[in-house]
Order: structure tokens, then sequence, then C-alpha cells
């Protein structure tokens, strides 16, 4: 087994290949964290948690058995409000007598082989019960009767341990649940930086790193979402760390709402990971006998620094979070009208760009906004999906069928979650919007938010979407979410429940999503949020790729890509050769270079085809041949950032770098961009993750390398680089 507990020390300690996880029941029966690192041995770990305290300051614990413990200075599994812990906490609850300290106790455990699923919720998986094990701990608070249960699952064969809460009112009386994290570390120093992914909407997920201080520190959404500005991961990164080398901690929520991550360094220079719902604006109450399940954080450790943590994240979300028809089925390369036509098309129109799409090779056409309603501007007809059929004359099944018969797969664009002031709709239920009587509803892109975490409005749009999905040969749906929420309330919720609503909201588009692939469960689902404003583990469970960015210019798609890396593979991340000048930044750049870029993930197109030149037709048919030629290895391989395009450019050249490795090492595709060149600058590229014993050949040129000699001599690029311009080179190994 993964996990393991001394009953005789009471020691817990979780085992993944390369980390191990330890906790320790105290004599009162308190949790206490003792270790979280590379993998050791022990169990006697008890001197671990033996630390000072801050003299009469730090109260201590009323139980004579635990020698003058104080909760403020000790590191502890599952912190709590209120009871001697000044620290951020993870849990607090409000009883009926109005006071939130939240004490609570072991009261048992158990170990078994697996991973269970969360109610309602996305979540890591295993394959098969001997890919994890699972210690679940039973908690309670005698005063209030909540029992909760933290639940842990060790991954035997990837350096991964998930982390969620589950909390039942066992007591006589309701009681409110005002803060609930899903994972909370303690470590015993701070000498780390802080990693985070930021941005904004067309710039999204920056690799951002910074010294931790004493104090609070962290990111957070409380925008509905996930979010374009913070994505829900962290780590913590030793001082000294590299790419290659050093220790990582990562923290990634599967959660596509409002989260929070906090880390708090204190005087005894100690460190406290949280990360979880974010607790403004949120408040759930439980009845007796009801239960509240927190979603999952997936902490990864790694001894080889931020690369190793990403491969890892890489391979759990690709074969353990990912799910259905297309988890590992070989993706069609899609044609996506958008920025094409924008909402200037009709079925001649798509038909077209169809034709030329079977001659180059391109498996499928994407019908984006405007097939709807009256829609021809993004100020109307949101919830109302049925044809507009004076743009598809006839309806949608004979255009369907056009583009079928030329062997063309066909998909389409949805935003389920939003609705028009100008539609039949909101017009027949104007209260189905999230709203506060009493207040005006604010406005983004023309729309409202649908109030998802209504039955019967999530049964409205799956029967709309169901009749329109099952009228015609759609095999593929684009998921699109384009504002964030405000006025967070509910009709149908009583007050002192109106801070469920936010998390209300997000359980209901789970279940609609989870109810939609259950009735078209060979549905391509392809997640979007203005671009990766939603760009998270939660979503990736029901929607194998998801939209990048909406901003599609190559160059600055490098940052965002790099950025996304981090912790996505590049199965997920939907990547287009987009025109020329670019539509967001009306840049500039080689047909090729957009291929290059595009190619480091799910590969499409997003442009008119039918203007395309002979020329760039013929780059079309080389980029669907190098498609297919390479899909296993990037799709499938390990992946590699050799070079970052956001800290190179101070330094020589500003490019970027990127490299796939295949699970045998025995085949290797190297890509290379120059963002802005300088002259006179030489360059070597210094491969990783080869085998240095076998022999690679660079099949373009026959020239014969060592894979030591790649990794620790590299490969000479110097020359006559110009902007813009881009390589790729592919070794095989004999």
């Amino acid at each position: 087994m993964a996990i393991i507990f001394d009953s005789e020390k009471r020691v817990f300690r979780l085992d993944t290949p390369s980390s191990s996880y330890a906790m320790e029941i105290s004599p009162a029966g308190y949790l206490l964290h003792l270790y979280y690192g590379a993998r050791v041995p022990d169990t006697d770990l008890d001197y671990l948690r033996k630390r000072l305290t801050n003299a009469s300051f730090s109260a201590s614990v009323a139980e004579p058995e635990e020698h003058g413990m104080s909760l403020d200075t000790t590191g502890l599994e599952y912190s709590c409000a209120g009871i001697g812990d000044f620290r951020i906490s993870a849990l607090q609850i409000r009883g009926e007598n109005g006071n939130a300290a939240t004490d609570i106790r072991y009261k048992s455990h158990r170990i078994y082989a697996g991973k269970p699923s969360l109610e309602g919720l996305p979540a890591t998986y295993a394959n098969s019960d001997d890919e994890a094990d699972t210690l679940e701990i039973v908690c309670e608070d005698c005063l209030t009767g909540a029992e909760v249960t933290l639940v842990y699952t060790a991954f035997t064969k990837l350096d991964a341990i998930t982390r969620s809460v589950r909390v039942v009112n066992n007591g006589s009386a309701a009681f409110d649940i005002e803060r609930i994290y899903s994972a909370a570390v303690d470590f015993n120093s701070f000498d780390f930086e802080l990693l985070s992914l930021e941005g904004r909407w067309a710039k999204e997920r920056t690799l951002v790193s910074r010294p931790i201080e004493h104090g609070l520190q962290g990111i957070q959404s409380k925008r509905g979402s996930s979010s374009h500005n913070n994505n829900p991961f962290i780590a913590l990164a030793r001082e000294g760390y590299t790419e290659e080398s050093g220790e990582v901690y990562g923290f990634s929520f599967v959660y596509s709402s409002n989260f929070s991550a906090e880390v708090e360094v204190d005087c005894m220079d100690s460190t406290r990971v949280l990360m979880g719902i974010n607790p403004s604006d949120f408040k759930w109450r439980l009845e007796p006998g009801e239960h509240f399940t927190a979603p999952e954080t997936v902490m990864v450790y790694s001894d080889g620094g931020v690369g190793k943590m990403s491969r890892t994240y890489h391979k759990l979300y690709r074969y353990n979070l990912c799910r259905g028809e297309w988890k590992t089925k070989k993706r069609p390369i899609i044609v996506n009208n958008w920025e094409a036509t924008y909402f200037n098309f009709d079925d001649d129109k798509l038909v077209a760009i169809a034709k030329d799409a079977a001659e180059l090779g391109i498996e499928m056409l994407v019908m984006d906004d405007g097939w709807f309603g009256v829609r021809n501007t993004d100020n109307c007809s949101l919830g109302d999906w049925y044809v507009n059929d004076k743009k598809l004359k006839g309806g949608l099944k004979p255009l369907v069928d056009r583009v079928n018969a030329l062997g063309v797969k066909f998909g389409i664009w949805f935003e389920p979650e939003m609705i028009s002031p100008d539609s039949d709709l909101y017009r027949a239920h104007p209260d189905w919007c999230l709203h506060v009587d009493g207040r005006e509803k604010s406005i983004g892109r023309q729309q409202y938010v649908l109030d998802m975490s209504r039955a019967d409005v999530r049964d409205n749009i799956f029967e709309q979407m169901s009749a329109i999905l099952s009228s015609a040969n759609i095999e593929y749906v684009k998921w699109d979410f384009n504002r964030n929420l405000t006025e967070v309330g509910s009709a149908l919720l009583p007050p002192e429940r109106q801070g469920e609503v936010a998390h209300r909201y997000i359980l209901g588009v789970y279940e609609l999503l989870e109810r939609l692939l259950k009735a078209f469960p060979k549905l391509l689902l392809e997640g979007c949020s203005g671009g990766g404003g939603r760009f998270d583990p939660g979503m990736l469970y029901y929607s194998p790729q998801i939209w990048t960015s909406d901003d599609t210019d190559a160059l600055e798609r490098l940052e965002i890509q790099y950025g996304t890396s981090i912790v996505y593979p590049t199965s997920t991340m939907s990547a287009h050769v987009s025109a020329s000048p670019n539509h967001q930044t009306g840049r500039q750049s080689s047909f090729k270079t957009r291929g290059d870029v595009a190619m480091a993930g799910a590969f499409g197109y997003e442009l008119d085809l039918t203007k395309l030149t002979e020329e760039e037709r013929g780059l079309v048919r080389k980029q669907v041949a190098d498609y297919h030629k390479y899909y296993d290895l990037i799709q499938n391989g390990d992946y590699y950032r050799l070079i970052n395009p956001t800290e190179d450019a101070a330094k020589i050249t500003s490019a970027a770098a990127w490299e796939s490795v295949s699970e045998d090492k025995k085949q290797v595709l190297l890509t290379y961009v120059v963002m802005r060149t300088h002259v006179h600058v030489s360059r070597y590229i210094r491969l990783r993750g080869l085998d240095p014993e076998l022999t690679y050949t660079d099949t373009a040129t026959g020239r014969r390398y060592s894979g030591a000699l790649l990794m620790n001599a590299g490969l000479n690029i110097t020359g006559g680089w110009h902007d813009g311009e881009s390589r790729v080179w592919h070794f095989v190994a004999e």
C-alpha cells in the first residue's frame, strides 16, 4: 500500500514514487502535520512537531497530556478557527450559538485501494485500484455535531496526492460553514518562491515568481469563474530551484468558480498554504443530516524543478482527469469560422469553407456564434437556441449533410449559461438570470447570466441543446462563457442561503455538462471563456481541450502556451493558425511560424480557407501531414520547456523553444521560434530528457548526435535568424 498507519506511534505516511507525506494523531486527538517532501522510510517523526511558543501569547492546549503544546505554533493538518491558532484557518463553522470557534478531533480512519469520486464534482480518478490508495480520516466537533472527513489519495505511479473534505451535520441544529479549504499544509521554513499564473483577457497564464514574505500573500478569484486573471494553481519552489532542478510543491484546484490560494509566513518563520473555495461571500447552511463536499486539490512534489512538476500534472490530467470518448482518441483538425466571418455568414459560405477544408485535409468545420435566434450582433438571442433559418436556409440538417457529404465533420458553438435581455427566453422568464431584488442588473457583452443553480433553468437549456444536437450529425460543441458573475443571487433560495449561490451555480454547470455528455457520449466538447478565462482542471473533466486564448497571434501565444504548460498538457490546449495580419495585434507573421506554434496543442485553423494563396494552401497540406506524423509524439510525449519567452528578451535574441520526447526516448521534436533577433549572437540549445547512451539522427539532414552530446553541448543554431522565424527538428534514435 502507498499509505501506512503506524498504530504505535499513531502516524500516517502517504508515499508516492518520490515523495512522502506524514501526519500524527496527538494524545488529545489533534491531527498534527509532520512532513511533506522527498520520500523517507520513517514513521518515528514525532520530534518534527516540537516547536517554540510565542511566550504567553500562544495559548496552550487545555488537555494536560499535550504538555503545553500551542496550536498557534504547531504544524497542523487541518487548521480550525477560534481555538488558539491565530494563523489563517482552513475550517470555520458557525453554530447555533452564533460563535465560529471550531474544534475537530480524530475519531476514526480507514485505508483502502482505489480512489472515490466526489459527489457532483469533477475530480481525478484511478483507472484501476492499483493506481491509487486512499485514506479517510474522520474527525468531529463535539459541540456542533460536525463530522469532518479528510480524504487523501496517493497515486502509486505519480508524485501526486489529492485532498478533499466532506462535512456532515450529525448534530441537532443547523450550522453554517463559513470557510472550508480543501487542502492545508504547514512547512517549517519559508525559503520559498511563490509561483502563480496571472494575466488578463488575451494574455492568460503568465508565469510569475516572487519570494514569499512574512504575512499573507496569494491569489484568488471572486468572478464566478477561475478567471483570466488568476489560474487556480500555485507552487512553492525552494530557493535555488530551476526549470529542471530543486524542490517544487504544486497545488492545483479542480474547480471552475471562486477560489483562494493563500500563503502565510508566521512569526516563527513557518509557512502555511491553503487552497479551496474562496470564503469571500461564501456561506453554506447544513441542516441536521445534510452534508457538504469540498472540491479537490491536487498536490504534486518535484525534486526535479518546475519541469518535473509539470510533467507529473500533464500525465495525471491527461490520463486520470480527462475522460470519455476523446480522452486518448486522436482529435480532428478543426477550422473555426469565427475570425473568418464573424457574424457575416450563411450556409453557402460555410459549405465553401468546408469544401476547401476537405481539399486540404482539414477534418472538421465548427460553426461559431451567430447561427441561432436573430443573432447578427452580440446584443441579442442568447438563450434562444433555435436555428436562424434566414442564415441557414432550410435549417441545420441540410447544412450539416452538405458538409458531411464533403467528408468533413461538423461542430457548433453554444453559450449555454448566458441570456440576452433581447431574447424570447428572457421575455418569458426575466427571473431566470442571476439578480438581487431591488438592485440594477449589471450587463456585460450585452448579456446576463442564467441562474444555473436552478433545475428548471438547466432543464430548459438541456432540452434546447438536445433538440439541436439530435437534429443533425453534430460531433463537436464549443461551450463558451463570456462574462463574469455579478449580483449573485437566486430567486429560489431563502435569504440565509444566498451565500450558497456561487457554488450552487457551478454545481449546476457541472450537472448540465454531465447530463449532456451522458446523452451524447461521442461528443467532443471544447471549453471556452472568452478564450482561456475558465481553463482549469474542473472543466477538463468534461472537455478534454479548451480554447487557450482569444489572442491567436503566434508570438503572443508563445508566452500564453508556455505558462499554460506549467500545469496543463499540450493535448488540452486548443491552438489554431489564424490570419495575418493578426486580428488582435495587427502583427504579421509567416504561415510557417503560425503553424509551428499552433502544432504545440490541439491543432486547427481560425481563418477563411477560401482566401488562401496557392503557396499557403501548400503549407496547410504540409502542416496537416506533420500533424498526423507527429501527433503521438506531441500529444503523449514528455514536454520540456527549453527557453522561456518571457525571461529571454533581456539576455540575448528573444526566443522560445520547447521539446517533446517520446516515452521510450527514441523520438524528439524540437521547436524554436525567434521573437526578436539581435545581430552577431551565437546560440546553442541544450536538449533535455534524452537517453545519453542512444544516437539520434536529424531526419532532415542525416546528421547523427549522441544523446549526451545534445544534452550537454547542445545543438548549434547560430545563424541569420529574423524576427518571427521558426524551425522544427525531428530526431530519431537508433
